[in-house]
């Protein structure tokens, strides 16, 4: 007995008639990506920007106005406070105190003393400027690596131009997801560097299997047009794509209502990334092969470049 099929094995869309459309589109949501990171900036958090987080449990619902009005008078910098995930949780958040260790310490005892009694506080978190620092360093050398290595890998099991359009897809990926969270304004932390990188394996996979496919069809279809032989790699793994895609976006639609506050902001960047990572691997990373002269195998042996639009 033959299973459900979702999509038809004999699906021919013809992706490549709207390549340019797409890369376009690609190339208008990236720069405004970029636009967007560099006129608002990141909402670094703790782990980027150093300071104290404080995750306070009140008896009953907070009364976010005043805790903020009695906090502010104590003089210790800008304090933002917010709902974590109930109204009787509440996130403190302080910028870094002048000084070292012992005046980040004093400031926290401060803040418990004008709380008072009555008040659970579930986690206290305290990173220093230096450490901050550390750890943003730390971060952009490991997506950089990632990145790298990547482009090694597909370049040692494809050719070069595998390579390029697949780490083209990743930037392009990474880049869409640090620009949503610099337009909604989400604290950018380790946890999200977290999710980038989960995402870039994702994406690379995707486009593994569809270059893979491509590699299969140029040594089978000698003559194809070379759009056409794309066309024809897409659609017949798509049921693979669809399927991984709408089955990992279920989970992380799950995760990211039921999940709790601590895992929303990992979970929506999971979440938007395989999304857009789908989408780049189908109409950004193998499209751009129409435009990297890969080389092919002729009738008679010998090597020619596949066409281009």
């Amino acid at each position: 007995m033959r299973g459900i099929q979702f999509i038809p094995p004999d699906t021919r869309i013809p992706f490549m008639r709207f390549h340019k459309l797409f890369l376009g589109v690609s190339a208008l949501f990236l720069l405004l990506s970029i636009v967007v990171i560099i006129v608002d900036g990141l909402n670094f958090g703790i782990d980027f920007r150093g300071g104290i987080l404080l995750e306070v449990k009140t008896q009953g619902p907070a009364d976010i106005a005043q805790m903020r009005r009695t906090l502010n008078d104590l003089d210790l910098g800008d304090v933002g406070l917010q709902e974590f995930g109930a109204k009787d949780n509440v996130l403190i958040r302080l910028s870094k105190q002048d000084g070292g260790e012992r005046e980040q310490q004093a400031a926290i005892d401060r803040i418990k003393q004008t709380l008072g009694p009555n008040v659970d506080y579930r986690r206290i978190e305290l990173v220093g400027p230096q450490v901050s620092a550390e750890l943003f360093k730390d971060a952009m050398y490991a997506m950089a690596a990632a990145l790298l290595s990547i482009m090694a890998y597909l370049w040692f099991r494809f050719e070069w131009q595998f390579g390029v359009a697949g780490v083209v897809s990743l930037l392009h990926d990474v880049l869409a997801i640090i620009g949503i969270f610099a337009l909604l304004g989400y604290e950018f932390n380790l946890t999200i560097v977290a999710a980038v990188m989960t995402i870039a394996g994702y994406s690379i996979n995707d486009s593994v299997v569809v270059f893979d496919r491509v590699r299969e069809n140029l040594r089978k279809y000698k003559t194809m047009p070379f759009s056409d032989l794309i066309d024809l790699s897409i659609n017949q793994t798509l049921s693979r794509t669809f399927l991984t895609g709408i089955t990992t976006i279920m989970m992380l639609i799950v995760l990211y209502f039921l999940g709790g506050e601590v895992l929303r902001g990992f979970s929506f960047a999971m979440l938007f990334g395989v999304i857009i990572g789908t989408y780049s691997s189908v109409f950004v990373a193998v499209p751009l092969l129409l435009y990297m002269n890969v080389r092919r195998s002729t009738p008679a042996g010998e090597t020619a470049v596949a066409e281009r639009p």
